[in-house]
């Protein structure tokens, strides 16, 4: 059995710290101790993009990570990799909450019609990524949250920062995409055939 204390380690450090464990060991149980929920949510989704089965023990303000080997043997892949095709894949990163500096509303209205339009990107899309207060688009009462979840449940994968939610205590409040960490962002602007940072 394996045991990492990952508490204390911030955003991508548990994940990665996991990833070198079963990169090296391959262990056939692995616990995971963190101590924040992002982290948690992070390690459980690489350990079961390993072919781990996970559980989540919470003791006060920490988390144990239980991953057990399915007996399955997966070729190692970040979470957030997907399988390699024709199409152009174009990923956006949405940093802010508003588009352009100058006028906060009128920001505000041009980040909401953009996020409207991007269907009219079709199949090209393959990534929409929120960091730092663009995480603040996800969220409840967010005048783009209805074309998100429309975008979403045409298969668009959304990735949102764990730590940004976090740090704009915010994370219970997230109704669309995937919380993630930076080791996946990071794996996504190396998949991607292009990137619009926003």
């Amino acid at each position: 059995m394996t045991q990492i204390d990952a508490s204390g380690l911030s955003c991508p450090a548990p994940v990665l710290e996991t990833k070198a464990a079963v990169e090296n060991n391959h262990p056939q149980h692995i616990d995971v101790l963190v101590d924040n929920e992002p982290a948690w949510q992070n390690v459980a989704r690489y350990l079961e993009s390993q072919g781990y089965r996970t559980r989540v023990e919470q003791t006060g303000e920490r988390y144990t990570v239980i991953g057990t080997s399915g007996g399955m043997t997966l070729e190692s892949k970040p979470a957030a990799a997907a399988p390699l095709t024709d199409a152009k894949k174009i990923m956006v990163m949405v940093a802010a909450d508003r588009m352009g500096s100058g006028d906060d509303v009128l920001g505000t209205k041009l980040m909401i019609n953009f996020i409207k339009t991007l269907k009219e990107m079709d199949g090209e899309l393959w990534r929409l990524v929120f960091v730092n207060s663009g995480v603040k688009l996800t969220i409840d009462g967010a005048g783009t949250l209805e074309d998100l979840k429309g975008l979403e449940e045409e298969g668009l994968t959304i990735l949102v920062c764990g730590t940004c939610l976090d740090h704009f205590s915010l994370l219970e409040k997230k109704r669309v995409g995937q919380t993630t960490n930076m080791l996946d962002i990071v794996t996504a602007l190396q998949l991607a055939d292009k990137v619009i940072n926003l």
